[in-house]
């Protein structure tokens, strides 16, 4: 608390967009934890989401849910692949992006689909980073793509010819990624 409160103080000649850029790296790093958010625009199948909230314990990354979602959070399904990690996760369920975004202003944000423009390994990943992946059948909308930079719309190299990645799976590609690049703090 000592620490916010001398921050505060530091930063009080700042605007309240670099106040907000600077107290979302802050709250990233808290307690040595590096945190990512997963977003999930319109997620459809409940297992998907299952096994992204068992990653999202396991890894510490903040999942945020964005509705119209294509089940009910309280699904058997969604509760059997998560397990019991829900309670080990920090997970909100979002009206829209744009409501999601509000609250935890990312400093930086990848939209993560096939039709990217960069690889994902190619990106040097910051604590605060936010990741937003489609709906599993059709993958992000072109509204969203297009209020992405160009520079931050990802994609994970696939064999020609194959149409997408399992939703789960991209996730925790590239969260690992992330991870990896610092050093996996706090990991075993």
């Amino acid at each position: 608390m000592l620490f916010a409160l001398r921050l505060g103080r530091a930063a009080s000649g700042l605007n309240c967009r670099s106040w907000c850029r600077l107290s979302t790296l802050v709250v990233s790093v808290l307690n040595g934890r590096i945190v990512f958010h997963i977003v999930l625009f319109e997620p459809e199948i409940p297992p998907n989401t299952g096994n992204i909230i068992r990653l999202s314990a396991n890894s510490g990354a903040h999942l945020h849910l964005v509705e119209p979602l294509g089940f009910d959070v309280s699904e058997k399904s969604l509760r059997r692949a998560g397990l019991d990690y829900r309670q080990l996760t920090h997970m909100q369920v979002w009206p829209s992006l744009q409501a999601c975004f509000d609250s935890i202003s990312p400093q930086r944000w990848f939209a993560l689909s096939t039709r990217g423009t960069r690889r994902y390994d190619s990106v040097q990943y910051q604590p605060g980073d936010t990741f937003v992946f489609g709906p599993e059948t059709r993958g992000l909308p072109a509204t969203v793509l297009d209020q992405c930079p160009s520079e931050q719309r990802l994609r994970i190299p696939m064999l020609a010819g194959n149409r997408s990645l399992n939703l789960s799976n991209s996730v925790a590609v590239l969260i690992y990624e992330a991870w990896r690049q610092q050093g996996f703090l706090n990991g075993n």
